[in-house]
């Protein structure tokens, strides 16, 4: 499905090109890493929809900003003891996981 503006590039290309196909190994690893990168998101837009900086939520879970910082870039490395203390006593959620064998 093509645009008629030639700068333009329809969703369906780009997916094709950058996503693997659904059903194989390499699209679950493209899955995994996309939900490890959303928490990292979801924290950042916790913390922006709570009007905070990166500074104050630090200081509120008794870390530095530079921990903040590098979770919300690269959730996927950090410990599950800082994602509770942030997303818990800092931005007053929730951390929920599951494991399925």
């Amino acid at each position: 499905m093509r645009s008629n503006n030639k700068n333009l590039t329809a969703f369906e290309e780009v997916r094709d090109q950058f996503i693997p196909p659904e059903g194989t190994s390499e699209r679950k690893k493209h899955d995994r890493e996309f939900e490890l990168f959303m928490v990292g998101v979801k924290i950042a837009q916790a913390r922006e929809d709570q009007s905070m900086t990166q500074e104050q939520l630090a200081k509120m879970c008794g870390i530095t900003k530079a921990v903040i910082n590098k979770t919300e870039m690269e959730a996927e490395n950090a410990k599950i003891s800082v994602l509770r203390n942030i997303i818990e006593k800092g931005l007053g959620g929730r951390l929920e996981f599951s494991v399925h064998f």
